[in-house]
């Protein structure tokens, strides 16, 4: 779980691994210290090389939105995404989830891979359809972002674990 001294490193990484959306500074703060419970980093050898912001929503308590996934060039091909989202879900604070959303670029092969393993590995269901829009929500500046959905099964998440 990540503390409110990570924000640095984590700001760092993100920048490091194009071509994720670039937050402020703040925001990694204030993920770190407000939204801990459901955010994982991944160190090796005492150094960030992985991170998982998250949070649970306001408005659907069982759904679990992952915002975004990093992993460091140093860390990539080791399974830490895939270890950091089974982490997220073995905490307390998810124990009352049942769904997993976040949304994937059509381009970000990474991505669609991570979370299609994920899915496989908890016996889940999983959807997606366009979310955020090229043309309608970004102005034509940034790709369609697509809203996965993953229903979570109880007996594969205890397989994950």
């Amino acid at each position: 779980m990540p503390v409110d001294t990570d924000g640095a490193a984590i700001w760092d990484l993100i920048r490091a691994c194009k071509p994720l959306d670039e937050n402020s500074m703040y925001c990694n703060l204030i993920q770190c210290s407000d939204f801990a419970e459901t955010c994982v980093i991944a160190e090796l050898d005492g150094e960030i090389v992985g991170w998982i912001s998250a949070y649970i929503k306001p408005s659907e308590p069982d759904t679990v939105f992952v915002w975004q996934v990093a992993v460091s060039e140093a860390a990539r091909g080791m399974g830490v995404g895939s270890r950091m989202l089974t982490e997220l879900f073995e905490r307390d604070v998810c124990a009352g989830v049942t769904t997993l959303q976040t949304t994937i670029t059509r381009s970000n092969e990474a991505s669609w891979a991570l979370f299609s393993r994920f899915c496989d590995r908890v016996d889940g269901d999983m959807e997606h359809e366009p979310h955020f829009t090229r043309e309608e929500h970004f102005d034509g500046k940034a790709a369609t972002e697509h809203m996965v959905t993953i229903d979570l099964v109880a007996e594969g998440m205890k397989k994950a674990a």
